[in-house]
């Protein structure tokens, strides 16, 4: 989560999600598992929407060091994941080596050549959609590898909450799409720097209907009420308006 100061870097050719997380890898593996705004926030409203997992196929796209694998594989499911970053596949590897994980390096932007169709009854992608710039190619493949009658689960940054930060949306209007670049505090020194997208909600909805997905549940988190005594200023921050958007979508 964005929590430093805008930098005024040119934007690299290389894909944003493995540019930024080749730099701190290690220590977001380190820091996610309990870090609050993961921990406390984005995780257990993606969970909620994505309910019951035991004896089922799961798809684990964007699945940086596994901590969402593990969970989902100590909770039954059957696990096949990928990530952009090779740092990131060998962290999930090694934290899911004992477990019903599968893990692959992917990228989301690209076809998932290498999944059969009608593979998953589950496909949970969390903050990973915000790295890629055309939703709907990626929405396209995973309606391809769903089972029918199976569930997208994914979280992005709220668009709204983005465009109000003049860090995130420059001079641009909230319709456009916009590529920024962020310092990311909360992570050690020297501080990471990420870029990703900001996009309208319109487009992140009509990217969901036009690959023939049907939304059927949606959550703006509040903070889990733990978080009050670890990390007060973040709760009041969260309770006043959501960072995250949380949508669960299915394949009729």
């Amino acid at each position: 989560m964005p929590t430093d100061t805008h930098a005024d870097q040119p934007s690299t050719p290389e894909l944003p999600g493995r540019a930024a997380y080749t730099q701190f890898a290690d220590r977001y593996a380190q820091m996610a598992p309990e870090k609050p705004h993961n921990a406390l926030y984005e995780r257990p409203a993606t969970a909620a929407l994505l309910g019951d997992v035991a004896g089922l196929s799961v798809l684990d796209a964007g699945c940086g060091p596994g901590i969402v694998s593990a969970e989902l594989a100590r909770a039954g499911a059957q696990v096949k994941a990928f990530d952009v970053t090779p740092a990131m596949v060998e962290l999930a590897r090694s934290r899911c080596a004992d477990l019903n994980v599968e893990i692959a390096q992917g990228d989301l932007g690209q076809p998932l050549a290498w999944l059969a169709d009608a593979q998953f009854d589950r496909i949970v992608c969390s903050l990973a959609l915000d790295y890629v710039e055309r939703l709907a190619p990626t929405f396209a493949e995973f309606h391809r590898v769903a089972r029918p009658g199976a569930r997208l689960v994914f979280s992005m940054a709220h668009p709204m909450r983005d465009w109000i930060d003049t860090r995130t949306r420059g001079n641009r209007p909230y319709f456009d799409t916009t590529r920024f670049g962020l310092h990311w505090g909360g992570f050690g020194e020297p501080k990471p720097y990420v870029e990703a997208y900001r996009r309208p909600l319109a487009d992140i909805v009509n990217a969901l209907l036009e690959t023939g997905w049907q939304i059927d549940g949606m959550l703006e988190p509040k903070p889990a009420p733990e978080m009050k005594a670890v990390a007060p200023a973040l709760y009041n921050e969260l309770a006043l308006a959501p960072a995250f958007l949380c949508i669960r979508a299915r394949r009729d």
